[in-house]
């Protein structure tokens, strides 16, 4: 895909929605930390149901610890592997006391140094908390690039990596978003919906299935 039909592909993302959110609620940098370890192999929609009730009770590090690793576990008991990210989180909230100041960092490295942050929920948090241009790659995304031809990689490190070097720098902020939601609604996995797809003349995607 060359560089004109990139730039067209956002720009007709950004005309349509201008300044897309993501679907996790949260109202601090640590509420969306949080949200997004828990939303791994989940939905928004279930970890909003959880956290919705959790954050009235403990929005803060120091909250969490005193919460403790059980009585954390039964607000997300409903997500899956709640033991196992219970358990992070509650190690995060305690390195976040011990090293951080109760603050959530605003390094690559150092969110990746938490227990159950690895590079998606990183790119996630330095994105929508703290305005940087990074790109977090899930199998929304990583789909979405391969199969539109926008960034096709082997790997989700390589689509991002593509991501950074071919969106055009103006839209890089909210590419993240604009791609996973389409990835998530239109150019879902197992039927896309090319008719609704904004960028259907643009892509170049070789349906298997007799899908147009």
């Amino acid at each position: 895909m060359n560089a004109a039909k990139r730039r067209t592909i956002f720009e007709r993302f950004h005309a349509a929605n201008p300044e897309p959110r993501g679907e996790l609620h949260f109202k601090t940098p640590f509420e969306l930390l949080i949200a997004v370890i828990l939303s791994a192999q989940a939905t928004d929609k279930s970890v909003n149901l959880a956290t919705d009730q959790l954050y009235q009770r403990a929005n803060t590090p120091e909250g969490l610890v005193k919460l403790g690793q059980k009585g954390l576990e039964r607000y997300v008991k409903s997500i899956g592997l709640y033991r196992t990210k219970a358990k992070n989180i509650i190690a995060t909230c305690k390195i976040l006391l011990a090293e951080h100041g109760g603050d959530v960092p605003q390094t690559r490295e150092a969110l990746e140094a938490l227990p159950g942050v690895g590079r998606k929920t990183a790119n996630v948090v330095l994105n929508i908390a703290f305005g940087q241009p990074t790109i977090a790659v899930d199998t929304h995304l990583f789909r979405l690039g391969n199969r539109t031809g926008i960034a096709p990689g082997k790997t989700p490190l390589e689509v991002e990596q593509r991501l950074l070097k071919f969106v055009p720098s103006e839209y890089l902020q909210h590419a993240h978003h604009w791609l996973i939601l389409h990835g998530r609604y239109v150019c879902v996995a197992r039927a896309p919906k090319c008719g609704e797809c904004l960028i259907r003349d643009l892509r170049e995607y070789r349906a298997k299935s007799g899908a147009a």
